[in-house]
């Protein structure tokens, strides 16, 4: 009788590590498929509430260990907030690690929610702008993208049924999703997700 081995176990059908298998690569398409797309507005939010710009990176790979490392307990319901707030926790922790907060440790103090609830007049002036360059970078979007982007990340619709209302599959769904936000990405934040030309 042959000894079982890693790479021989899946395929004798040891269950265990069958189901090992299928959790990582769940964990690693959600990954692929609704992280990455988030990576430009990341950098983004890292580069305006961290002055030092040379931790950035290190801040960008250590979130990415603790999404995965949470995904593998359980895949979040809403992945854009799960990803900001852990980079939000992140710089926190790192601020109060540092124990001593220099002037320019945080560039705005106000998105760690340390400041007044009420937003001033210049905040809400620059919601307005974002909002409207939201607007017209939804407007340039491709039809079926910008229905699934809207669908998915406004209205918070599953994938099921955006499928179900377009007509579509969930894989159809997600890569309309995953194309549209990196559209989004680009225009809002002019930066070029990677493996985009």
């Amino acid at each position: 009788m042959a000894e079982k081995t890693p790479e021989t176990s899946i395929e004798q059908g040891d269950p265990r590590r069958a189901g090992e298998a299928m959790a990582v690569s769940a964990v690693e398409d959600w990954f692929v498929r609704e992280v990455l797309p988030l990576e430009a507005m990341l950098m983004h939010f890292l580069h305006q509430n961290w002055r030092n710009k040379a931790d950035l990176e290190d801040f960008r790979q250590e979130i990415y260990a603790q999404l995965l490392e949470a995904a593998e307990v359980q895949l979040p319901e809403r992945t854009k907030p799960f990803v900001f707030a852990t980079a939000r926790n992140l710089l926190i922790n790192r601020v109060r690690r540092e124990q001593i907060v220099p002037i320019d440790a945080v560039a705005d103090m106000e998105s760690f929610g340390l400041a007044s609830e009420e937003p001033g007049p210049d905040r809400n002036v620059i919601a307005r702008d974002t909002l409207r360059k939201l607007h017209l970078a939804l407007d340039r979007l491709p039809v079926r993208a910008r229905e699934a982007v809207v669908l998915r990340r406004i209205e918070g619709m599953s994938r099921r049924e955006i499928a179900e209302r377009m007509g579509i599959t969930e894989r159809t769904v997600a890569d309309h999703i995953a194309h549209g936000m990196r559209i989004l990405a680009n225009t809002l934040f002019g930066e070029t997700p990677k493996g985009e030309a």
